[in-house]
């Protein structure tokens, strides 16, 4: 396990051991919403696997300094509804040219149709659900900006599914390392669960309603 431990902070630990995580975290979540290829969920599960080292969850003495949790889950979660908010309010303004991008596909005609439902009727489940799933977030915001839903309508929405997205990848990061120590093993075994959670959420969301 140590040296296990040892090779996470000798690859990254000068970086997991600076205030500069944060700023990096909330910027990979922040952009995330247009670029969904960037690594922001790794780097989740990779902080809160170094904070569980330095609540002792792995032996050994850890070198550096380690993030602390709840800084991570609001760098996070702030980071994933001003995304959101960006990219709700370019499709807000986008007009036409979205409009008939989104007319064109039969799977996002049918996407928006779910969403301003699930808003209409005062549920956002789908909103959530779609946190999880890849390119989900991206899809829902531009949706709900495109349509001209009320902000009061998707931004609660939005913030409940940044949280839970954020509390569920800091969730992993920290047990995994509780259960298999800090290792790159502990990390890989999370991100390989929240893979399979969008997996799960993307399914989900294509099957057709009732």
């Amino acid at each position: 396990m140590v040296t296990g431990e040892r090779t996470v902070f000798e690859s990254v630990g000068a970086l997991l051991g600076s205030p500069w995580i944060y700023a990096l975290v909330g910027l990979s979540v922040l952009l995330d919403v247009f670029l969904p290829v960037l690594p922001s969920g790794v780097l989740v599960i990779t902080a809160a696997t170094a904070a569980a080292a330095g609540s002792g969850a792995a032996t050994g003495q850890v070198p550096h300094e380690v993030p602390d949790i709840l800084a991570l889950i609001l760098s996070a979660t702030t980071a994933s509804v001003l995304g959101d908010l960006v990219a709700y309010r370019l499709a807000w303004r986008g007009g036409e040219r979205l409009d008939r991008a989104i007319s064109r596909s039969r799977r996002l005609t049918t996407a928006q149709e779910r969403l301003g439902e699930a808003l209409a009727r005062g549920g956002g489940a789908l909103v959530v659900l779609a946190r999880f799933a890849p390119a989900g977030r991206s899809v829902v915001s531009l949706i709900a900006g495109a349509a001209h839903r009320r902000a009061r309508d998707f931004l609660p929405w939005s913030a409940l599914a940044g949280l839970s997205w954020t509390a569920y990848s800091v969730a992993l990061g920290y047990f995994g390392a509780h259960w298999l120590g800090a290792t790159w093993l502990a990390t890989g075994v999370s991100v390989l669960a929240l893979f399979g959670a969008g997996a799960g959420a993307a399914y989900v969301m294509r099957r057709p309603s009732a």
